[in-house]
Parts: structure tokens; C-alpha cells; sequence
């Protein structure tokens, strides 16, 4: 089975006007779409479109109106001039727990039939219920397992404390034994904001969802009121504050694909 848990650990480290830092202890889904039937068969506490202690639903990702997630994704990547010939797709997200789930960040690895990487998809949420995707194939000069360089800029508002004149530059490789995934963030004055998420691989069985459960409770009703916490703390410290602009027209900006040298930022 390819799915798999990750335990670990999100942080956020701002950079200007100010440093404030946080890191937070969390688990995270590693869910190949075509095993979503065979994990609703074998595991007791997680459900796909159905209630559960742990539950994944299609309506939480993609087009948002429950359709199935692979037309979905499939569509996007033609959009982008790519076919991946009904290779496996792989989601990093959190699940929903009880009911309740909030995804900063879902990462979409999609994969040609030989399991090759052939493109990603990152797809952000706001707070305010908006939720836009970043496509960016991978160039073919990115060697086999290579840790990933992509960038693009900023077009969907996340944060009130970070403008919409920036961009994005991420980091990633792709999940094995260990998770590694760094957004840095960088605004004209230069970077704002780092975040990472790392872990390690754990077998998904009910077990280790019910020590998920006991170790990280209510994991993404946390991920929530951290980001309200923190955003407090930025607004009495004197942040500036950015107006929400109307949302992209289109659900997913389309990149094209970047090269293996695409060079990094001076952190």
C-alpha cells in the first residue's frame, strides 16, 4: 500500500518588520486516490465521503462539489499540456477528524504510469473559505528523486499580515521515509516568511490512527486556532494589514514547467 501517515511538525518563521516563530506537532494523510476503496474496506476509523473519527471527503478538495477527485486533476493537467496516462495521484493533506477539517496547505504529486513525478499541484486555502491551486509541471531536466525547486508568484490572498506582492518558492521532495516540504515566501523588500512541514512515514492501519488520535487530538481543529492565535499576536505587534482582494477567476493558476537549476533565495 502506498498511503501512509507522517508524524511531525509544522513551522512558521516570519521574517519583517518582525521575528515571531511557531512550530506545532502534527499528522498528516499520504493518500494514493485509487486505494481510497480498499482503505474504506480494511480500516474501522477512516471513511472516504462518510463520518468517522478519521475521514477523508472529495468535496474537501478539487472542484469542492464532491465529483471525484482524478476527472478532476486529470482535467487540470491537460489543461497544462500534460497526460499522465492514469498514472497514481498522491495527496499530503490533513484528514478530517470528527467532522472537521482545515487544509492550509494540500500537495498534489501526480505521476506517469512508470511512477516518475510529473507534476505538482498546490493547492491553498484561506481562512476566509476560498481555496485556489498552483500547477506547475516538472521539467524534464529535474533528475529522478532530485529534491524539487519550483516558484511562481503570488496570486490568491492568504494571510491579512502579507501583501499580495510576493512570491512563492518551494522546496519539497517527494515523501518517502521522510517528509520534507519549505514554502518560502518572499515580498519586494525581500523573504517574509518561511514555513516547513517535515515527518516520518508510518504504516496507515488503525492503530496508528488511534495513536494519532491520542498523541495530536483534534489536530485540525488546532491547526485552526493557531493560525488565529498567531494572527492576533501579529495585529498587537503592529502589523500592517493588507485588504482581501476578490479571488482568482480561475480555480488553478497554470505554470509551466521550471528547470533543475532553478536558483534559490538568499534566506
Amino acid at each position: 500500500m502506498n498511503s501512509a501517515l507522517y508524524f511531525g511538525e509544522v513551522m512558521h518563521k516570519r521574517l519583517r518588520p518582525f521575528v515571531q516563530r511557531f512550530v506545532y506537532r502534527v499528522f498528516s494523510l499520504w493518500l494514493d486516490l485509487d486505494e481510497l476503496p480498499r482503505l474504506q474496506r480494511e480500516l474501522r476509523l477512516f471513511s472516504h465521503n462518510r463520518f468517522n473519527l478519521f475521514s477523508f471527503f472529495d468535496r474537501d478538495h478539487g472542484a469542492r462539489d464532491g465529483t471525484a477527485l482524478r476527472p478532476w486533476i486529470e482535467a487540470q493537467l491537460r489543461a497544462a499540456g500534460r497526460d499522465i496516462g492514469g498514472g497514481p495521484v498522491r495527496l499530503l493533506c490533513f484528514p478530517r477528524v470528527l467532522g472537521y477539517v482545515f487544509n492550509p496547505l494540500t500537495v498534489w504529486y501526480c505521476h506517469q504510469p512508470d511512477g516518475r513525478l510529473d507534476s505538482i499541484l498546490y493547492e491553498v486555502r484561506n481562512t476566509f473559505g476560498e481555496k485556489h491551486g498552483y500547477l506547475i509541471p516538472i521539467d524534464r531536466s529535474v533528475p529522478r528523486g532530485a529534491v524539487i525547486r519550483q516558484t511562481c508568484a503570488k496570486g490568491f490572498y492568504v494571510s491579512p499580515f502579507i501583501g499580495m506582492q510576493a512570491r512563492y518558492r518551494f522546496k519539497l521532495s517527494e515523501p518517502d521515509e521522510q517528509l520534507f516540504v519549505a514554502i518560502l515566501e518572499e515580498v519586494p523588500e525581500g523573504p517574509q516568511l518561511i514555513a516547513t512541514q517535515t515527518g516520518v512515514r508510518r504504516r496507515l492501519s488503525d492503530g496508528m490512527l488511534l495513536r494519532a488520535c491520542l498523541g495530536r487530538p483534534l489536530v485540525t481543529l488546532k491547526v485552526m486556532a493557531g493560525i488565529h492565535w498567531e494572527a492576533l499576536k501579529l495585529w498587537r505587534r503592529g502589523a500592517a494589514f493588507h485588504k482581501r482582494p476578490a479571488p482568482p477567476a480561475a480555480a488553478v493558476t497554470v505554470l509551466p514547467p521550471q528547470p533543475a537549476n532553478l536558483p534559490e533565495a538568499a534566506e
